[in-house]
């Protein structure tokens, strides 16, 4: 037995000489075996290290997932100190957050870094973005034999501040959820504009219509941006919840106006059970004390020219038959109607001005969404939340100086003309829809 290369061995007795030519064949032979032998040896190393360099990468793999949740969570609690404190504890609290995840900034090699407005990306400059960007150099562990130097290793991600929703249209199949027609203008100043619709049209600008908005968000999808200006784009995510869902309808009983004769002159009027609407003509003007006022049956109109004032106060529209879809009470506030609601800053009914009963519309049925038409114009303004869930709501409302608390929250929302929102709420208590913060990048 011959062994060639130290690898394997071959049998050559009784094999005539002359199949080597005279010996000669048989040194070449070994001679090869002695080269793969060699070429081997010199391999080794490289063998060894590429095994070693792919379990290193695995690590710094490891490692730079961990980086990147922490860079994530830091730039959400960012964004929420933002909204809540303005930019002062932002690099503080990104800080803290990536401590969490064992990235302190400082220790072994790591630094954390939080910029408010990103410093790159497609939010360059947005002042209502945050990016943290976290670094950490990566030892070499196996694959030393290439150099001792470590790997830097970096994460990135950028948050937007998103508390500021103002429209919010909870049906979640419906096409054209939120819909803007013809010459309508809508401003959300400050605020956002989202449908929980997972229709391709959930949300729908067209004709001459535009909408303004600091985001505009959808389940589904959004047609004609063309009309729609932003500042912090275009969002598709999942369904925003009902921040009011947990609010009862209140108790009551009796019924404060038991013949609802139509008011025409000026008066002022205390908080009860309207159980027959309540109707207001043209040269009334309505000063409605602060409490809840509760119209069961009937509705609320609001003429051409009459006006109505409140402040701390709530419209509740529900039934004293609630089993009868269609005995729920409603509202239809005309162009030209001067109204100024605010809903109260405490209490159970904090930051609501209009509460519509969630019994008013069954989406298993045949039947469509109770209609509510509010549409008065530059001179109507809603401070508080427009909360009726179950309805489908018709908005045209708020003078284009508007710079109050205004939240629409319904089942639909169409807007039939000029509108104008915002989201300064802080006195009233009004919830906030949805996440305070989103990852954008």
């Amino acid at each position: 037995m011959i062994e060639i290369g130290g690898f394997f061995s071959r049998r050559i007795a009784n094999v005539p000489a002359r199949v080597f030519g005279a010996g000669r064949n048989l040194n070449l032979l070994k001679a090869e075996s002695a080269n793969v032998t060699v070429m081997f040896g010199l391999a080794l190393p490289v063998l060894i290290g590429g095994v070693g360099l792919a379990i290193d990468i695995g690590e710094w793999e490891l490692a730079h997932k961990s980086m990147q949740r922490a860079a994530d969570s830091a730039a959400i609690s960012g964004a929420v100190a933002l909204f809540s404190d303005g930019s002062g504890i932002v690099p503080e609290e990104a800080k803290a957050i990536a401590a969490d995840y064992k990235f302190v900034d400082g220790v072994a090699g790591a630094q954390v870094v939080a910029n408010t407005p990103p410093t790159s990306g497609a939010y360059l400059n947005n002042v209502r973005a945050v990016e943290v960007i976290v670094t950490q150099p990566q030892k070499r562990i196996f694959s030393a034999i290439f150099g001792g130097q470590a790997v830097p290793v970096k994460a990135r991600a950028v948050a937007l501040e998103n508390a500021n929703t103002c429209v919010l249209a909870l049906d979640q199949s419906a096409s054209n959820s939120i819909w803007a027609q013809g010459s309508t203008n809508v401003g959300a100043h400050g605020c956002s504009v989202y449908s929980d619709s997972n229709s391709s049209t959930s949300v729908n600008v067209g004709g001459t219509a535009s909408m303004s908005a600091l985001m505009v968000g959808a389940v589904g999808g959004v047609t004609g941006q063309s009309n729609i200006t932003t500042t912090n784009g275009i969002d598709h995510g999942g369904i925003l919840p009902d921040p009011y869902a947990n609010v009862p309808v209140p108790s009551y009983s009796g019924c404060s106006n038991p013949s609802n004769a139509p008011i025409h002159t000026t008066v002022t009027i205390s908080p009860g059970v309207y159980c027959h609407g309540l109707t207001l003509n043209a040269n009334a003007n309505v000063t409605m004390s602060p409490g809840v006022y509760i119209i069961s049956g009937g509705s609320l109109f609001v003429n051409g020219g009459a006006t109505l004032t409140g402040t701390g106060v709530t419209l509740v529209f529900t039934s004293d038959t609630p089993s009868i879809q269609n005995s729920f009470a409603t509202a239809s506030i005309a162009g030209g109607a001067n109204v100024s609601l605010t809903a109260p800053g405490s209490g159970p009914m904090q930051g609501i001005v209009m509460y519509g009963d969630r019994r008013m519309w069954d989406p298993t049925s045949s039947q469509k969404p109770p209609p509510f038409s509010l549409a008065g114009g530059t001179s109507q303004a809603f401070n508080g939340a427009v909360y009726l869930p179950k309805a489908a709501i018709t908005y045209a409302g708020g003078a284009s100086s508007f710079n109050g608390c205004s939240q629409v929250i319904g089942d639909t929302i169409t807007f039939a003309g000029g509108s104008n929102l915002a989201m300064n709420c802080s006195s009233l208590g009004v919830r906030q829809i949805g996440a305070a913060a989103l990852l954008v990048e």
